[in-house]
């Protein structure tokens, strides 16, 4: 499905504001896992880290062409949000495809440097 100009713009909206904007650009400058971790915590309630974990999760096996009853025994999220996932994932401003693009090089670039160990 191809989305229209007009739904991408909403869905963009949210970045016209300075504040969201300075998030945004904040996250990409920290480089450091624990300096993220630490961002993080003092930002979110462990309730919202766990929650954005599990979304991330579930983006991934919607990737990997899991069933909905998979992932919503996997991440305990709600079939609603795994379709609302599902839906980003087609529709929506390729942030969760590139975050998976982003983990599965990291992934992979772990795995080699335990290799090269």
């Amino acid at each position: 499905m191809i989305q229209s100009k007009k739904s991408m713009e909403s869905r963009n909206r949210v970045w016209e504001a300075s504040s969201p904007s300075r998030l945004a650009r904040v996250l990409t400058e920290i480089d450091d896992l624990q300096t993220m971790k630490n961002f993080l915590r003092d930002v979110m309630t462990e309730s919202e880290i766990i929650e954005i974990a599990a979304r991330l999760k579930a983006a991934q096996m919607l990737a990997n062409k899991r069933k909905y009853t998979d992932i919503i025994v996997a991440t305990e999220l709600s079939s609603r949000t795994v379709a609302r996932i599902s839906d980003w994932l087609q529709n929506g401003c390729s942030g969760y495809r590139s975050a998976l693009k982003t983990l599965s090089q990291a992934s992979h670039h772990h795995i080699s440097s335990e290799r090269l160990g």
